[in-house]
């Protein structure tokens, strides 16, 4: 069964996300994340949220 989790995203990285030059995260999977799951990732501009989000599903997963 698919989670969905909230993230905080720096604004850059955000809109490399919406412009499609981003297509993935590397991030420390301390919140159990699997494949099938959806990241709202939630733009932040100095160190303030400005309303925008993406929601984005979990394609692959590494141990890296």
């Amino acid at each position: 069964m698919s989670k969905t989790h909230e993230l905080k995203i720096l604004s850059e990285y955000f809109w490399d996300i919406i412009e499609g030059r981003k297509t993935f995260e590397i991030r420390k999977n301390d919140r159990d994340f699997q494949v099938g799951d959806y990241l709202i990732l939630k733009e932040l501009k100095d160190e303030k949220h400005t309303g925008w989000k993406i929601t984005v599903e979990v394609t692959y997963i590494t141990k890296y």
